[in-house]
């Protein structure tokens, strides 16, 4: 790849260092042939060894990446080409004697180590710095677009031939400046196994910080389940692209996915279905705060939903009572929507929500409290306001932000009430009301960021009623200016939705992930000055090698001049994993299959449109 920065992405201006201006990048090495003693003023003889053998590393093996490759694009780049940083085998990691930044350090020296074989230690940056620092610091590094006091997730990365250091002040934006350094080494870096070559980064300093502070994807384990270890892949996904929220869907008709112990049926009789008969399965309190814990570590928010007073289906089998005729409905493992409902009238019910809702929380620390809203077609007007106004009213009580679908608009407002509007027609009067109001919103374009769309006509799996959504079309929109009456400021971000309606194994995840995920980052992350479709479908180009290091699954989309891969290899058979010659024109099931094997013979056919290497892991 190029070593210049890529089209859209701003250089930083040299300039001298201020009073405060945090650690610059480091001047190159200098020795003095026949310099005096170690400890005395000058390099001792491991010392020139080791400068010697760096040098000799630089001129032999240039970087494989330039500094403005990166994805979601820097807010500003300055490359320093005689500057390159080769990591040698004895490096150690340096951080801020800070227990989170200390945890961004391992998370850093746990993803270097398995490609470079390198033992990595960690310790305090005090006294010696070593090659690879992170710093926490309150003084706002120099440049354009510095990272400030209160700027949580801003960082920056300066690469010196003696180090790399990350400078932030939180570990969230040391644990950003971490993703990009992993971008900046060559691909052989995401293999689980050694690799002998040098590890170069380019020379030159990145100074980032997000355009927008809420930066998403949802998963819907409702329709299919998928396990924890699952959902673990999913948030790596997501921070490896600086996303910093996961929206777990966790309710819908077709089956409750956690389990609620003042009403413990909803898991154990609701969680048994899925879409097409498949298998059922739920979280227990346990896997939850696991999975909690573990997006916690990458710096990512869990948002879950609980989906009312809609698609309910699941939870009226668990317990007839909630619904208006007080009749169990039969399980449903269809895909419609709009005929389930709990009963509005009822106080029974608002003891549900209230209970559902509270237990919830109790398991989930960050702010958000989604309660859906969505396609409760049966449910009309001030029976369905009033609803919303009390299931809003429960979540304040609880001291978190409700989050809704934006159905919800016409509902009183409470304070910081976030609609997640999911539209393809940008005027809709009825959310830029609701936002003059007070609220703020969520974008979820169906026709940008439904990530369940098919990519074009013949994508094995997907939807196509928002239309087809290729790279291109995740790319090329303006959160700003998208919605019309609402501006920018009541913009709180972008969440890429994936509905699994179609969708079975965390391959045919991936498949729809990548590569449109990183678009959709980058649409979040980077500010418009930044971007440009031509630099970006370069950039994304080099990380579809990185994809197939690690095991990862995705549509080689023509939009994209991928590099040529690798001849000779097979695709594993998504539903048995053995090796097979990749099959064409099968298709996918369509979306009312019911049968018992329904999973397993749609991930068969799914199988023959995923990309991935001979190490993929289901």
């Amino acid at each position: 790849m190029s070593r210049t920065p890529r089209t859209g992405v701003a250089p930083v201006p040299e300039q001298p260092p201020g009073p405060d201006a945090g650690p610059g990048p480091a001047a190159p090495s200098t020795v003095t042939p026949g310099a005096g003693t170690p400890g005395a003023g000058t390099p001792g003889a491991g010392t020139l060894a080791r400068s010697a053998a760096r040098a000799a590393g630089r001129l032999l093996t240039p970087p494989t990446v330039g500094l403005g490759d990166v994805v979601p694009a820097p807010a500003s780049v300055r490359p320093r080409p005689a500057a390159d940083f080769v990591l040698a085998a004895d490096a150690a990691v340096r951080v801020s004697a800070d227990p989170a930044a200390r945890e961004v350090a391992d998370h850093l020296a746990e993803l270097l180590r398995p490609a470079t074989g390198y033992p990595l230690p960690v310790a305090d940056l005090p006294p010696t710095p070593g090659p690879l620092q992170l710093t926490l610091s309150t003084a706002a590094p120099r440049g354009p677009v510095a990272t400030v006091p209160g700027d949580a997730e801003g960082y920056r990365l300066d690469v010196a031939p003696d180090a790399v250091r990350i400078t932030a002040g939180t570990a969230t934006g040391l644990f950003h400046g971490v993703q990009t350094l992993r971008q900046l080494l060559p691909v052989a870096v995401e293999s689980r196994t050694p690799v002998a070559q040098h590890w170069v980064v380019p020379g030159g300093t990145i100074v980032d910080r997000p355009r927008l502070p809420y930066r998403g994807a949802m998963l819907d384990v409702a329709r299919h389940f998928f396990t924890v270890e699952d959902v673990y892949r999913v948030i790596d996904h997501l921070a490896r692209y600086k996303l910093n929220h996961l929206h777990l869907h966790l309710t819908d008709d077709q089956g409750w996915r956690i389990a609620v112990d003042s009403w413990p049926r909803l898991a154990t009789v609701g969680g048994r279905t899925a879409v097409g008969g498949g298998p059922g399965g739920w979280y227990t309190a346990a896997d939850y705060r696991r999975i909690v814990g573990y997006a916690a570590r990458r710096h990512v928010t869990v948002v879950p939903e609980v989906d009312l007073p809609g698609h309910t289906n699941a939870a009226l089998v668990a317990y007839p009572e909630l619904a208006p005729d007080k009749v169990p409905p039969p399980p449903y493992t269809g895909t419609e929507v709009g005929f389930s409902y709990v009963d509005p009238t009822d106080e029974r019910t608002y003891d549900f929500v209230a209970d559902v809702l509270g237990e919830v929380a109790a398991l989930t620390p960050g702010p958000w409290l989604h309660i859906g809203g969505d396609e409760a077609y049966k449910v009309k007007g001030a029976a369905y306001t009033g609803f919303v106004e009390r299931a809003q009213r429960i979540v304040a009580g609880l001291g978190r932000t409700v989050v809704g679908w934006h159905q919800i608009a016409p509902a009183g407002q409470v304070d910081g009430r976030v609609l997640q509007w999911w539209g393809t027609d940008g005027d809709d009067p009825t959310v830029a009301e609701a936002v003059r109001r007070g609220a703020r919103v969520i974008l979820s374009p169906g026709n940008h960021a439904y990530l369940d769309m098919k990519y074009a006509p013949d994508t094995p799996i997907g939807h196509d009623w928002a239309g087809l959504i290729d790279v291109h079309r995740a790319y090329h929109w303006d959160p700003a200016t998208h919605l019309t009456g609402v501006p920018a400021e009541a913009v709180l971000g972008v969440e890429a939705p994936l509905w699994t309606e179609s969708v079975t194994s965390l391959a045919e995840i991936e498949f729809l992930f990548f590569p449109r995920l990183p678009a959709l980052a980058e649409v979040a992350w980077s500010a418009p000055s930044t971007r440009s479709w031509t630099g970006f479908r370069e950039r994304l180009a080099g990380h579809g090698p990185r994809w197939r290091a690690a095991g990862i699954a995705f549509h080689p989309s023509p939009e994209i001049p991928w590099p040529a891969a690798p001849t000779g290899r097979h695709l594993p058979d998504a539903a048995t994993g053995e090796h097979r010659e990749p099959a064409r024109d099968q298709r996918a099931p369509g979306r009312d299959a019911t049968t018992s094997d329904h999973r397993q013979s749609l991930a068969a056919r799914t199988a023959a449109s995923i990309t991935q290497s001979d190490r993929f892991r289901p």
